[in-house]
């Protein structure tokens, strides 16, 4: 075997031997390990910086075992009393995307790619032969989760602003005709954080036949439903189904997603409350992540969320300001979180953990996004820059 194919083997001492080892000595590196990470000390861009505070309130959950067997609107022997927690959830976030607890059920996923997955098998239900437009600015989770459902995939372009091009979609769909459409939106591009207009797209894609527009809202819902003018993102603008997620927003210590469809798209479901057969991509799966959002959401409330929100919006407006003045050329979608601007030098990279893709850099104004974050940033970019030209 070559070095190149050789298999890169765990350190020694993190060995998963024959015999059991010893639990304090285990502890004890896990330990250095949370030292180490806690005593680094460039900052972590987007990452909650008030993961200390929701550790207090969530550390409870963590020594619970919650194996949920079925959907949270399906009676079973194996209740743990969690499926009302997460009924409220959905509640929450129906109400977020603009559908009564009558029109969409959903359940809570692990992860918003799970989420994904349950949301485009059932916005397929019910199509001829659909093909899935999907955006070249789309997340790559999108073009994944098709690979594994076997379906075909048509890329459609985006305008400059990263948002999907409802012209190229209907010239695709025309090509297409009478095959039925599943249509995926995005709110929250990958790197400016745009927001597809629904309507737009699904009257775009209406001379394939039937249509369904599923949104892909895992990095965007959030902020959309909570911007002064609210983009046409979400069930209430004529979507089917949507993803959401709020794990990093929010501060949870794991991922979790949101699968919402309406129930016109499943009619032989219940509505919220309301008995409904299973549909889950998992047949057994942890309630923990539904709880996490819960105890969360119930901390802020509706108000705190949007207070805090607003305060990352804020953020993101001043530090498109300061990024200007460093001359680092920034862009950010209007209301969005998400700016990139000019890839900076290694130093400036990784002194701050920037998320880079080639010649742009990233960053997200959730978490420690201060002032004065911001400040400190725009000052390296502006020395960067003044190196660069000297």
């Amino acid at each position: 075997m070559s070095p190149r194919t050789a298999p890169n083997l765990p350190d020694e001492g993190l060995a998963i031997g024959f015999q059991p080892s010893p639990p304090a000595a285990d502890t004890r590196k896990l330990h250095r390990l949370y030292r180490a990470l806690d005593r680094d000390e460039r900052p972590f861009l987007s990452f909650p910086g008030h993961l200390g505070q929701v550790m207090a309130e969530l550390a409870p959950l963590l020594g619970m075992f919650v194996d949920q067997r079925r959907g949270p609107y399906s009676p079973t022997v194996f209740d743990t009393g969690t499926g009302e927690y997460e009924k409220a959830v959905l509640t929450y976030f129906a109400a977020l995307a603009g559908a009564s607890p009558q029109e969409a059920h959903g359940f809570v996923t692990a992860s918003p790619r799970e989420a994904l997955l349950h949301g485009l098998v059932m916005a397929r239900r019910g199509l001829p032969e659909p093909s899935v437009y999907v955006s070249e600015q789309a997340h790559f989770d999108v073009v994944r989760a098709c690979e594994l459902l076997g379906m075909n995939t048509v890329r459609v372009n985006a305008l400059p602003d990263d948002t999907m091009d409802p012209d190229d979609l209907l010239l695709q769909t025309r090509m297409r005709r009478g095959a039925g459409a599943l249509v995926v939106a995005t709110c929250g591009t990958p790197l400016r954080g745009a927001i597809d207009n629904v309507a737009e797209l699904r009257a775009a894609a209406a001379v394939s036949g039937p249509v369904r527009v599923h949104v892909d809202a895992s990095a965007g819902g959030l902020m959309a439903a909570h911007s002064n003018q609210v983009p046409p993102w979400s069930l209430a603008h004529g979507a089917h189904s949507i993803t959401l997620s709020g794990h990093r927003l929010l501060g949870l210590p794991a991922p979790a997603g949101i699968s919402l469809v309406r129930r016109e798209q499943d009619p032989s479901s219940g509505a919220l409350g309301i008995r409904m057969p299973d549909r889950l991509v998992v047949g057994s799966r942890s309630g923990l992540s539904a709880l996490l959002l819960w105890t969360r959401l119930r901390s802020l409330g509706r108000a705190g969320v949007a207070a805090m929100i607003a305060r990352c919006q804020d953020a993101a407006a001043y530090a498109v300001e300061q990024f200007e003045a460093a001359g680092a050329s920034p862009e950010r979608f209007p209301d969005s979180l998400t700016i990139t601007f000019d890839r900076p030098p290694n130093w400036v990279a990784d002194k701050w953990r920037l998320e880079c893709f080639g010649d742009l850099a990233r960053i997200s104004t959730t978490g420690p996004m201060t002032h004065t974050t911001v400040d400190e940033l725009a000052t390296d970019l502006s020395a960067a820059r003044l190196g660069a030209v000297a």
